[in-house]
């Protein structure tokens, strides 16, 4: 069961996505591939619609002030009026983590001891299935089903519990051994209850006292995760986070003319002073800098090669701001904005093997150069797996460590615009940025192929920063967060 406030936090995140469609242009996304299409696409989903973000915090107070169902309903209509039922993903992308966030131990342990679980909600059912089927690991779900109307949802539920229900518990074995989880202070799901023979009810202040469930009990890792909101959007949240918007707007467009035209010398203080936090260490300096001593007379025609994990599109660029020096850095994806404003040198990958190598190697052989071999981001504390080209390139490889901290959004995206990744990072009141630079590593001779030293750079790097290492790739993330590749349409059309 969702209580009023935790519905409210969803409804919230929800919306959010929503308010960030303002920045897009529907007329210039749509694009007519034929004329059998062209009728569609005069009329496109409503999600793209700026209004309908705003309209949720107009209507906000009337979930408040009403009833538990009343403005459940409103807050749906508002939400999800117009959408298209095949484009919405974030009941799998978006929600997952903030209903892990809100899941209580008591409450696991109790649902863990059961054998079959169905799962009941008041809310939408494509809000709530995922989390309930992938992370808790329930064979039914029970939600209320949304009408749609020529594949765009129109914002109306229809509940279909009781007969669903009497369905799953048709089975003798099943009913006479059911165990009842719910809201105290929720009296309509009499209909469950009254099969139940053992009953849990939870008041609000018994939630409150609920101990957080760890990472380490979830079911199943929660690795990727799409969304703008860093923070878990409860009323209190939601309204400093309205209010900090146009400031921190502000201060996004002083942080980026700071670091665009500014020496190092002046920017990293500047930066600072203005809530960036940026931490490098390096505990083997003495003994590479002796190193390097010894090679002195020998004459440098190559760079060093840099490998780093992937946080966030600014990887190479604090790593270029601690060292005080400008470093090439290559990228699989990376948008023509970003490109265009990134105050250090970036080389885009095509994904053909031979092309890249020769790219890198041409770019080596005029400087210093930083890979993130995972080839996407990632914000949980996990790595993916590392492509091994770079290891084929270079007789040393120095592995950075990377880890950031946000308090309010995320400068990261699936299924959003990349272009719009370091506003929202520098939107943040205080993003801490920390940066470890490992002992050197060789790289790939006969005896060692380019995927055992890429593993070993990887668990390098894992055991710095605390984190695990997956078998993970890019691809993976994008079809659970995306649905599709995470290739763009000009690199296929390329091939």
């Amino acid at each position: 069961m969702f209580s009023k406030a935790f519905s409210f936090k969803t409804l919230v995140l929800f919306a959010f996505r929503l308010l960030l469609k303002q920045f897009r242009n529907p007329k210039g996304l749509h694009r007519s591939f034929s004329n059998a299409h062209a009728k569609f696409q005069k009329y496109p989903s409503l999600a793209h619609r700026p209004h309908k973000g705003f309209g949720f915090v107009y209507f906000a107070p009337i979930y408040l002030f009403c009833g538990d169902e009343m403005g459940l309903k409103v807050m749906v209509m508002v939400s999800f009026f117009g959408i298209k039922e095949e484009s919405f993903k974030a009941g799998r992308a978006v929600l997952p983590k903030f209903f892990l966030e809100d899941v209580g131990l008591e409450s696991f342990e109790v649902l863990r001891r059961s054998g079959k679980r169905v799962g009941v909600s008041d809310m939408p059912q494509v809000m709530v299935e995922s989390f309930l089927r992938e992370y808790l690991e329930i064979e039914f779900v029970v939600g209320r089903e949304l009408k749609v109307c020529c594949g765009y949802f129109v914002g109306l539920m229809e509940d279909k519990k009781k007969i669903v229900l009497d369905e799953i518990f048709e089975d003798e074995k099943i009913s006479s051994k059911i165990i009842g989880l719910g809201n105290f202070n929720r009296s309509h799901d009499h209909h469950l209850f009254s099969r139940c023979k053992e009953i849990y009810l939870a008041s609000e202040g018994d939630r409150r006292q609920w101990h957080d469930l760890p990472r380490d009990r979830y079911p199943q890792p929660l690795i990727f995760h799409d969304g703008r909101l860093a923070i878990r959007p409860t009323p209190a949240a939601t309204l400093a986070m309205l209010m900090w918007v146009p400031f921190g707007f502000t201060l996004a467009l002083i942080r980026s003319v700071v670091g665009l035209f500014l020496p190092y010398d002046l920017l990293i203080p500047i930066l600072g002073f203005s809530g960036l936090r940026l931490t490098i260490t390096n505990p083997n300096k003495k003994t590479s800098v002796s190193k390097s001593k010894q090679d002195i007379t020998k004459p440098k025609t190559r760079g060093h090669l840099y490998v780093c994990n992937h946080r966030t599109l600014f990887d190479p660029l604090y790593f270029s701001f601690g060292r005080k020096k400008p470093v090439t850095a290559v990228t699989y994806s990376l948008s023509r904005v970003s490109e265009f404003l990134a105050p250090i040198r970036t080389v885009r990958l095509n994904r053909d093997r031979n092309q890249d190598a020769m790219m890198m190697e041409k770019m080596l052989s005029k400087g210093d150069l930083i890979v993130c071999p995972e080839g996407t981001t990632c914000r949980e504390p996990y790595l993916l797996r590392f492509s091994p080209l770079f290891a084929e390139l270079s007789d040393e490889i120095v592995p950075v460590a990377m880890d950031t901290q946000v308090s309010m959004f995320y400068g990261t995206t699936a299924g959003g615009f990349k272009c719009l990744d370091p506003l929202f990072f520098l939107m943040n009141p205080s993003p801490i940025y920390t940066v470890r630079i490992l002992d050197k590593v060789c790289g790939a001779k006969a005896e060692k192929s380019g995927i055992v030293v890429a593993n070993y750079v990887q668990s390098e790097l894992g055991k710095a920063l605390g984190f695990e290492c997956t078998r993970l790739t890019r691809r993976d993330k994008y079809v659970i967060l995306a649905g599709n590749d995470g290739i763009m349409n000009s690199t296929r059309k390329k091939r």
